[in-house]
């Protein structure tokens, strides 16, 4: 049977990384008696909403270095009357009285041997500055503690384009408060000698300004040559970690291929509001050049109001301008779309897709038909906290994504990790602070008996064997559904996916023992449906099943008993086939969502592309392509009319200096299709920490019909699995297809695996993939 299993990607936890990973510095201790001696560390990542003021994650370590205690109390002082817990934290009890801040134990974490530590945090506000804590008390016993002392340089950009003889900017700030005022160099490196520093050269930081942006700016000489020269520029100094920012010449004297950059190029337009997308241009022009918003077929409710007609000049071609569209009220429940074109004589027209947020077909707190149409979606601060300490990845840290609850203790939290219910508190709190709008929060629900019953990496921790239904249902399931029904979180939208790579499992791999034993006992569909039947009763969460992806089933020997397959276990659910709202594909996978250059139904030289090594035989090359197919397909059998379809586009972004810019003009199938596919994995049946995979759409809400949304489940950044052996508690397990050494099996055609190096276990942060899916991505981050 042709490649079964295909390009199984499996799914990941998503455990937070030890707050020990965001750059914590431990202090001197200071034993205050022989019961109790203690270290404290304090961190906090800031951000500016208006000059003047902003907010903050704070994330502190509280180690035990005298005798075990069985419960402690933390207390400190803020430096300025400006600093204000918010109130929302994780792992204490926290409260504020004027400057002084208490955080008390919870009944899970208060017990701490000598040597044992607890990760604790909060978010809070600050106005005029944030400086750090410096002294801290644990049981009334002071403890050492302080600032950082190796801040590190946060720049605006990690690339610029300069203008050949002009001039090009970006910003930079500490991302925490040094202990005394810092200078901040910026110096070429390497590279093209006419790129040179000629403003903000040397920088000072103080204590009180240290998270206050300055400007550095570029310079391109004016030379004849037709390079493009690039040079690399250290920022950096003495007592801080350095940021690298790379230019590019922009040069004039060589010709230029004109088109126009929109971000992003699909849009929600809530009922009765606006929203907006930006145009700038990719290369500087000679002379003035005007843009055009154009309004084509489809919803005529959606209109162009402002920024129908821009102008760009030599000198402004890289500033992006806004164009608005608005939805006029109407009285329907459709969430209508149209298209609008982005155009100008000589340069490559842009289409953005535009789609009405209708506010006729529910209300907040209700069930609606798309939970994310109108909606914004839940930042995790877990997450945000890690992106934004890497290089470029404050641009996309306000991302959302999801949160994985991969094993029963997820649900409770842990010192490194937030709970369901300090999740869903932290939602409220973003729902509260983002106007009328609803917001949308989604949880992967991933601890099935038997998991990921046909490969390694992302082994659980029940199993069919011991009890593990009865547990799944009565440990993790029912407790979920406690917490989702308070009704402190009912106006929340909360998405569910219901357990990656289950069902399809159950198709194309019962070869495998485990999948087998969970097939034999029900385990997997008797499971699916309980959680349906505790979760859909739930009037704001949503229900999506996981449906694999393309390069799984997208052959008809799979297609047909999937489509089956699925009907079957959700028409025994109590709600039956309402106990959905739809499915998902491409979870935590890197197949394209669009092939943009070829499609099953191309023929180079008259050959079909189902006959080529890359498709073999497939009905599908990409990912929306199967999710319509599917949709119909389950549709046609009895699902609803309005099942909606969820796309991970997490990493199958797949830009770069290997995509290919059109088709392939090849006769031979095979180079045509390697030559024309984004996707550049060295085999379909890739799935663990691809290289060279980038990000990919960012989420947006009714991008196409039949599809509720893109969606970021799996996290950038987080693991797939290891590349050796690691022993831990979770269950996961060393597959060597995280091995990047490892020629593969038949079911990737004795391939290498593709994968990233020195990965660690599923879940956990792997800053190097983080940084190749920011540098890879398409659309590119700017």
């Amino acid at each position: 049977m042709r490649l079964q299993r295909g390009l199984r990607k499996w799914a990941v936890t998503v455990t937070a990384a030890s707050v020990a990973a965001l750059g914590l510095v431990v202090g001197q201790s200071t034993a205050a008696s022989a019961a109790v001696a203690c270290d404290v560390t304090y961190s906090a990542n800031s951000w500016t909403s208006s000059p003047g003021q902003g907010g903050f994650t704070a994330s502190i370590t509280l180690k035990n270095t005298g005798d075990p205690i069985t419960s402690w109390n933390l207390g400190f002082d803020f430096p300025t009357t400006g600093q204000k817990y918010t109130p929302t934290g994780w792992g204490a009890n926290w409260s504020q009285s004027g400057t002084r801040v208490t955080g008390t134990s919870m009944p899970y974490n208060g017990s701490l041997s000598t040597g044992g530590s607890v990760s604790i945090g909060f978010n809070g506000t600050w106005t005029g500055s944030n400086p750090s804590p410096t002294a801290f008390t644990v049981n009334g016993v002071t403890c050492g503690g302080g600032n950082p002392t190796t801040p590190s340089v946060v720049t605006s950009a990690s690339s610029v384009a300069v203008n050949e003889g002009g001039t090009a900017t970006f910003t930079a700030r500490l991302s925490s408060a040094p202990s005394a005022n810092v200078t901040v160099t910026t110096t070429r490196t390497s590279g093209d000698t006419d790129l040179s520093v000629s403003a903000g050269g040397s920088l000072t930081f103080t204590p009180s300004n240290w998270n206050t942006a300055q400007t550095v700016t570029l310079a391109a000489a004016q030379d004849s040559d037709t390079t493009a020269g690039t040079a690399s520029f250290t920022v950096g100094g003495t007592g801080v970690t350095p940021a690298t920012v790379s230019a590019t010449e922009v040069d004039d004297d060589a010709v230029v291929e004109q088109s126009i950059l929109v971000t992003p190029t699909a849009v929600t337009v809530p009922e009765g509001a606006t929203a907006t997308y930006t145009v700038r241009l990719a290369a500087a022009p000679t002379s003035n050049v005007t843009v055009t918003s154009t309004a084509g077929t489809g919803d005529t409710n959606i209109t162009v109001s402002s920024g129908g007609s821009l102008t760009f000049t030599p000198s402004n071609w890289n500033t992006a301008q806004t164009v608005t569209l608005a939805a006029s009220e109407d009285s329907d429940t459709a969430n209508g779309s149209r298209t609008v074109t982005v155009a100008s004589t000589g340069l490559t027209s842009r289409t953005v897709t535009a789609t009405e947020a209708d506010n006729d077909g529910g209300t907040p707190g209700g069930h609606v038909e798309n939970p994310y149409a109108g909606a914004a979606g839940y930042v995790n601060p877990d997450w945000k906290a890690k992106a934004q300490a890497e290089p470029g990845g404050s641009a996309v840290a306000n991302t959302s994504t999801a949160v994985w609850l991969d094993r029963i203790a997820a649900i409770a939290g842990s010192s490194s990790a937030m709970g369901l219910r300090a999740h869903l508190d932290e939602a409220v709190r973003q729902d509260a602070a983002n106007g009328s709008a609803p917001l949308t929060v989604q949880f992967v629900i991933y601890d099935l008996p038997n998991r990921d019953c046909s490969a390694l990496a992302s082994n659980g921790e029940l199993l069919v064997a011991e009890n593990g239904l009865n547990r799944y249902k009565a440990e993790y399931i029912d407790p979920i559904a406690a917490i989702m029904s308070d009704s402190a979180y009912a106006n929340l939208r909360i998405v569910t996916i219901i357990e990656p790579d289950s069902l399809p499992n159950l198709v194309t791999n019962l070869s495998f023992a485990k999948c087998a034993e969970a097939n034999s006992s029900g385990a997997y569909v008797d499971g699916v449906r309980y959680a349906l039947n505790k979760l859909h009763a739930i009037t704001n969460v949503y229900t999506y099943i996981d449906a694999a992806h393309h390069a799984w089933l997208g052959w008809d020997s799979n297609f047909n008993p999937t489509v089956n397959l699925f009907y079957n276990t959700v028409a025994g659910a109590t709600a039956g086939v309402d106990s959905v709202d739809g499915f998902i594909v491409n979870t935590a996978n890197y197949g394209a969502t669009i092939e943009p250059y070829f499609t099953i139904n191309s023929s180079p030289n008259g050959t079909s592309v189902r006959q080529s090594k890359w498709v073999d035989w497939n009905w599908y090359v990409d990912e929306q392509s199967f999710a319509t197919a599917l949709r119909s397909a389950l549709i046609a059998k009895g699902f609803r009319n309005g099942l909606g379809m969820l796309i991970d586009t997490s990493r199958n972004g797949w830009g770069g200096s290997a995509r290919p810019s059109g088709p392939s003009t090849a006769t031979n199938v095979d180079d045509f299709v390697n030559q024309s596919r984004i996707d550049r994995r060295i085999h379909a049946g890739n799935w663990c920490n691809q290289s060279g995979a980038g990000l990919g759409a960012r989420p947006t809400a009714s991008p196409a019909a039949g599809l509720d949304a893109y969606v970021w489940i799996k996290p950038p950044g987080e693991s797939d699995g290891a590349s050796s052996d690691i022993p831990n508690d979770e269950g996961k397990k060393f597959d060597r297809m995280c091995d990047p050494t490892y020629h593969g099996n038949s079911l990737n055609g004795n391939n290498l695996s593709g994968a990233l190096p020195d990965a660690p276990l599923s879940g956990r942060w792997f800053s190097a993939q983080f940084r190749e899916l920011l540098r890879n991505a398409y659309p590119p981050v700017n």
